[in-house]
């Protein structure tokens, strides 16, 4: 089927939508007319308003287009979109089956295939309403099975799990993370040889760099120290389909199913819409946590409930119908085209990483993991250097580039990159996602836009740079 669309492949979407529409309403062909049709003068109406959200709408960046390569946006499959704005014709609710029997079974199948993808057949999972929802189910369940103990991760993790933990109650601490990014394992162990820590979180996937927490080397120091680990594997998990990562990261990967818990966000690189995230235990028994009595909303089915296993109340059924068709469509698979679409993103991330190695205007910190670089500008010290990011990232966004900017250690660059380079704790870098597929093929187009955008800025005298950041 061929995109006719210029912005988004959305007509492909109305025209599945158009397909099945009819056939979800034959459905209730039964059911007396409880609605008219609605006067010209109401669509009229409808139609205005639609018009001024679509002019509200075009103050976005192009998160769809391959040329956005800033932010964990990722566009939804069209297929996922029509079958969210089919099940919205009955707005299911997924908290209990009376809300949503068909979306209920949906979501039962489509988180077992996604916990087949990192071994594991029988478990306790449900979708949430995205990734900090679930790792705040991961935590609270921490919390529950050792109460007063310390939760710890990487100073690289999200910043989510120190936030959830205070909301928790439950005490927090940062690991170090080593040159590459990741949790660095002696100090790990350092902080379990206190005795109090009862879980730790190991990241698959750092929101700044990607980087991929050695999963192996802490199952390594379970043997020794008592704790649980969960991985937040939000932005990173589907990548344990992917046959192109290097060797540290394919180790990580291939121990997941001896993690405690798992979160993963469909939307991201499930592509799916906002919101849907996911969380998995290993064990089942688990669901004693949240047993509950609900008799005004459980008691027409005795098989169980999604809300009996989670902790949020209504969620939206057309997350789950959405994921559902896409996996259908697209299988969870190392051998099918959703797995090569993976894979695609990390060539363009390692082909991108290569121009810029070689260009002199550049340093780059170390390879990708999995589709995320960073790099940052050479120059004669960290702040000009971080100054003359701000004006590329301004500049390549005048040029229909959007990249993003991220403050990283400067511990993470190769000793000597700049003058000052001990004398300062971080750095403004430049950064990309390059989580579409598509992107390896824009890859010329991305690289002819950064490298214009450098040289622009370069050519700046550096009162003019600074203006230019302070305008982006």
């Amino acid at each position: 089927m061929r995109l006719n669309s210029k912005i988004m492949p959305d007509d492909i979407a109305l025209r599945l939508l158009a397909g099945a529409l009819p056939q979800l309403e034959a459905s209730f062909r039964d059911l007396p007319t409880a609605v008219g049709a609605e006067p010209e003068a109401a669509i009229d109406a409808m139609a205005a308003v639609m018009s001024q959200v679509a002019g509200r709408m075009a103050d976005n960046y192009p998160y769809f287009h391959p040329l956005y390569a800033g932010q964990m946006l990722k566009p939804p499959h069209p297929l996922a979109r029509a079958a969210y704005a089919l099940a919205m014709g009955i707005n299911p609710n997924n908290h209990a089956l009376d809300g949503g029997r068909a979306s209920s079974r949906m979501e039962v199948e489509a988180v077992r295939e996604i916990a087949a993808m990192f071994g594991w057949t029988n478990f306790l999972g449900h979708l949430t309403s995205g990734g900090t929802f679930a790792n705040l189910e991961a935590l609270w369940i921490a919390g529950q099975l050792a109460p007063g103990k310390r939760i710890v991760a990487s100073e690289q993790a999200h910043y989510t799990h120190g936030r959830i933990s205070a909301v928790l109650g439950i005490p927090f601490a940062s690991i170090s993370a080593d040159h590459e990014g990741r949790m660095d394992i002696a100090a790990l162990e350092s902080a379990l040889q206190d005795g109090d820590v009862g879980t730790v979180v190991v990241t698959l996937g750092t929101t700044a760099t990607g980087a991929v927490d050695p999963l192996h080397k802490v199952l390594a120091l379970r043997s020794v120290y008592p704790f649980r680990i969960h991985v937040d594997a939000a932005y990173g998990g589907y990548f344990a389909l992917a046959s192109t990562l290097a060797e540290a990261a394919t180790h990580a990967y291939a121990c997941l199913a001896q993690a405690d818990s798992i979160v993963v966000d469909p939307h991201k690189h499930g592509l799916q819409p906002y919101g849907c995230g996911c969380i998995l235990f290993r064990d089942p028994s688990m669901g004693r946590f949240y047993r509950h009595d609900s008799p005004y909303t459980y008691f027409t089915s005795s098989d169980l409930h999604l809300g009996e296993i989670s902790l949020e109340c209504s969620r939206a059924g057309a997350s789950a119908v959405a994921l559902w068709a896409t996996q259908q469509l697209l299988p969870l698979n190392k051998e099918g085209e959703f797995a090569r679409g993976l894979d695609s993103s990390r060539k363009a991330a390692m082909a991108l990483q290569q121009r810029i190695c070689a260009d002199h205007r550049f340093v780059s910190p170390f390879a990708p993991e999995l589709d995320i670089l960073v790099w940052a500008v050479r120059a004669g010290s960290v702040a000009a250097s971080s100054q003359l990011a701000q004006a590329i990232f301004a500049a390549a966004a005048r040029a229909d580039l959007h990249l993003a900017l991220a403050q990283l250690p400067t511990g993470f660059f190769p000793a000597g990159s700049w003058p000052d380079q001990q004398q300062h704790a971080s750095i403004t870098c430049l950064r990309s996602v390059l989580m579409k597929p598509l992107h390896l093929n824009w890859l010329e187009a991305i690289w002819s836009r950064l490298s214009q955008a450098t040289a622009e800025v370069l050519a700046l005298p550096p009162t003019d740079c600074a203006d230019a950041t302070s305008t982006r």
